[in-house]
Order: structure tokens, then sequence, then C-alpha cells
């Protein structure tokens, strides 16, 4: 029997965009904005100077340094095990970013092959069994199981099951039934 398969996003799930929005702010005004100031509002805004963390995403070496968030290289490791897992990016949007998050796997997740990591710009494509995203624009078409990683941006998004840490992320799929295995006769 074919295992499930999982389809993870990567910017505010696996790296901590947020944070690294934060930092790069930080080094280049010297204002400090935290990661508690910003929920609520839509990504790349809610800093004093409007319009420039956006400008972050056209400049190269944004993608690359992101931080990774915690937990994820444990929990994606171990999710490997029971499902085919698929990381899913909508990496069209920031044509410079391509390169620039396949470098970030390999060093960061050296584990993940080539072959399962889709860069996309709708992810309407996507067919999987659970999805793992901050926005709902994925997550709203999407005909598996959803799982709302949170981010300052979805505070409010009320309609999916929500997880704040990939430790949450683990229990839920901990919790998920063993695949049946065939009987061979």
């Amino acid at each position: 029997m074919a295992k499930k398969r999982i389809a993870i996003d990567m910017d505010g799930v696996m790296a901590d965009l947020t944070q690294h929005y934060c930092d790069w702010y930080f080094e280049r005004t010297g204002e400090r904005v935290t990661k508690e100031q910003l929920n609520g509002v839509p990504e790349t805004t809610g800093f004093p100077q409007e319009g420039i963390v956006h400008h972050f995403l056209h400049t190269p070496g944004f993608f690359r340094t992101a931080p990774v968030m915690e937990g994820s290289q444990r929990v994606i490791l171990d999710l490997m095990e029971r499902y085919e897992v698929f990381i899913v990016s909508a990496a069209v949007e920031f044509p410079q970013s391509l390169a620039e998050k396949i470098d970030w796997l390999k060093e960061h997740f050296p584990f993940i092959s080539w072959k399962n990591i889709v860069f996309c710009g709708l992810k309407t494509i996507v067919n999987a069994d659970f999805m793992i995203d901050d926005y709902d624009k994925n997550l709203r078409y999407f005909e598996g199981e959803r799982l709302l990683f949170t981010a300052p941006h979805n505070v409010h998004y009320e309609d999916y099951n929500r997880y704040d840490t990939w430790e949450d992320v683990a229990k839920f799929f901990a919790a998920q039934p063993e695949p049946a295995v065939p009987h061979i006769a």
C-alpha cells in the first residue's frame, strides 16, 4: 500500500521568515520590531518603514539566509519514515529565490531528495493527503487534511486546525492511524 502524502510549505513553516524580516529590518534601520507586534497584520507589513520588508523578498541572499523553524528538521525527518513528504513552495513569485531555496534545503534538510521538492505558482495543483501551510490561499482549495501553521499574519484565521509549533505537528501525526499493511497470501 502506498504511503500517505504530506505537502509542506517552506516560507513561514520550515523557514522562519517572520523572524528573518525582523532581523533584516533591524540590521538595515536600527529599529527593533518583534513578532508579537506583527500579529494580525498582512505579511511584510506592520514595520515603521512600510514597503522595505517587501523589498527584502527581491534582495539576493534573503531566502538563502532564513533561519530554520525550530523543530522542523527532526519532525520532518521522522515524518518521512511513515509518509511520502513533498516540500511545496510558491517560489516562482520571486524567481531569484529558486536557487536560494534549493541551496537552503540542501544545507538544512539534506535528507530531502530533489525529487520531493515542488516549486510552483498556485498550490491548487497539489495532490496530497495533508498540507501544512501558513496561508489560507493555499489551504482553501486543498482537498486533503489542512494543517494551518501559525504565523503573525494568520492569527485571526478560524477555519482550520491550528498548529503553533513543529511539536504540535508531530503530535497530530503521532495520533494518526498506522497505514494498513496489505495481507500477502
